[in-house]
């Protein structure tokens, strides 16, 4: 893949080049920029298939970046120091990151998944939209997630997702609109990005909304039912936390 690095400081970004040259053999590095405006310039001349992107540069930041570059298609991977907020923006959008220093073993996984989705699916812009416009929200009022489904980005209301259901390394997300979506990724993931004060984990497979529960069935130790009509068992441990959540 024709890669294009954008990083304003040059120690990282010798470094980054440096890892990926060494580790990731299905990469071609093709440019490396230090800023917004020659980030601009060499991705409408070089055309690069997957961009490892910096945040905060001099001249702006890197979504301002990618407001420049509508239209263009390459699979995306942020390099980044710890930014809860703009990190919170790029996992409800299912961006790849990197955190700084980067970590070998990230850096592959992180690649691997760019790879399998260039050979899957051609690259969209439209969840790094989806990403600019959770950014101008506020931290704490996120109210939409992009799920990515096989072949294509799902963006959905938080407030529509009924429950999670876990199945190994997937997750199934039912809605409110009786769409079941699969997922590629764990529980644990989705259970650390929605809402704590939403969400509650009652079953090491289930994951739900308190806003879709309709009653509780006390019975063999007790029940959720909700908005789908599906009955969640409730685990021994979670019975007394799910309880409080729904006094």
């Amino acid at each position: 893949m024709k890669t294009l690095i954008i990083e304003d400081e040059k120690k990282s970004r010798d470094m980054l080049a440096g890892i990926i040259r060494k580790n990731c053999p299905q990469l071609e590095i093709v440019g490396l920029a230090n800023n917004v405006k020659e980030g601009v310039e060499m991705v409408k001349t070089l055309n690069p298939e997957l961009l490892f992107l910096d945040i905060s540069m001099p001249d702006g930041s890197g979504f301002d970046l990618l407001e420049k570059l509508q239209g263009h298609k390459f699979e995306l991977i942020f390099a980044t120091a710890s930014d809860q907020h703009a990190i919170r923006a790029i996992k409800y959008s299912a961006c790849d990151y990197l955190l700084k220093p980067i970590d070998i073993d990230e850096l592959k996984e992180a690649v691997d998944k760019a790879v399998k989705k260039k050979v899957s699916s051609p690259p969209s812009m439209e969840n790094l939209q989806f990403l600019i416009q959770q950014l101008k929200r506020a931290d704490d009022n996120f109210q939409k997630i992009t799920l990515p489904t096989g072949n294509a980005f799902e963006i959905v209301n938080i407030k529509d997702i009924i429950r999670c259901e876990s199945d190994g390394s997937y997750t199934y997300f039912y809605l409110t609109d009786k769409r079941k979506l699969m997922v590629s990724a764990g529980m644990k993931h989705y259970e650390e990005l929605l809402p704590e004060y939403d969400f509650i984990r009652i079953h090491h497979q289930h994951l739900i909304n308190m806003n879709h529960v309709m009653r509780f069935l006390k019975v063999d130790g007790g029940y959720a039912v909700m908005t789908d009509g599906a009955q969640i068992e409730i685990s021994r441990r979670k019975k007394d936390q799910f309880l409080e959540r729904l006094a």
